[in-house]
């Protein structure tokens, strides 16, 4: 499953980042990190940008880029 399809208010461990170096050193400095739990906090109307919470920091990420992270999904 990828980041980019769950919805807000789901968890989600990180499995695998598949994207060139630069965006993955942009994750990486956000602590987007494999086995790090990330929460969805927000989804903007257009569905373009989601708002996630990893550790205590929230971070927009563009659906796209989401779309290159594989999540498990925590059932609540």
């Amino acid at each position: 499953m990828k980041l980019s399809d769950l919805s807000k208010g789901d968890v989600a461990t990180i499995k695998s980042i598949d994207c060139d170096k630069n965006l993955k050193n942009r994750f990486y400095s956000f602590g987007i990190i494999k086995g790090s739990k990330i929460t969805i906090e927000e989804v903007t109307m257009t569905k373009s940008t989601i708002e996630v919470k990893i550790n205590n920091t929230k971070v927009a990420v563009r659906l796209v880029e989401a779309s290159k992270i594989e999540v498990e999904h925590e059932q609540q």
